[in-house]
């Protein structure tokens, strides 16, 4: 049984650092891409990050290019997810997702992701 755990989230001031992990586990994941969602109260889940875990490709959209760095640690089996000058819009649910994904354009897609974490709360106070 696959399984996807999230950690790191809390409160953080505007213009603070974060870093989410994801310890992945029950299953080999070597050929799967690794992402990261967000939802905040109100709006739609927003893709943010992506790592493919074979050879650590990472995908950023604009929105967080710069700000957010993704990796992964292959002995651990884990996910991170670097988030440095955070802004009150960054505040929401976390969630980590690995899916079997070979068309890179759709790495924003949450339904291309078979597994999902339960996700890890990030709120940014201005």
């Amino acid at each position: 049984q696959a399984q996807l755990v999230e950690s790191g989230g809390g409160l953080v001031q505007a213009g603070g650092s974060l870093r989410l992990s994801c310890a992945a586990s029950g299953r080999t994941f070597g050929y799967y891409v690794m992402g990261w969602f967000r939802q905040a109260p109100g709006k739609e889940r927003e893709f943010v990050a992506a790592i493919r875990w074979n050879d650590g490709a990472p995908y950023y959209p604009d929105s967080v290019k710069g700000r957010f760095t993704i990796s992964r640690d292959n002995a651990k089996n884990t996910v991170y997810l670097q988030m440095n000058s955070l802004k009150p819009d960054d505040t929401a649910v976390y969630y980590c997702a690995a899916g079997y994904i070979t068309d890179y354009r759709r790495l924003p897609e949450g339904e291309r992701y078979a597994y999902w974490g339960q996700g890890t709360q990030v709120t940014v106070s201005s």
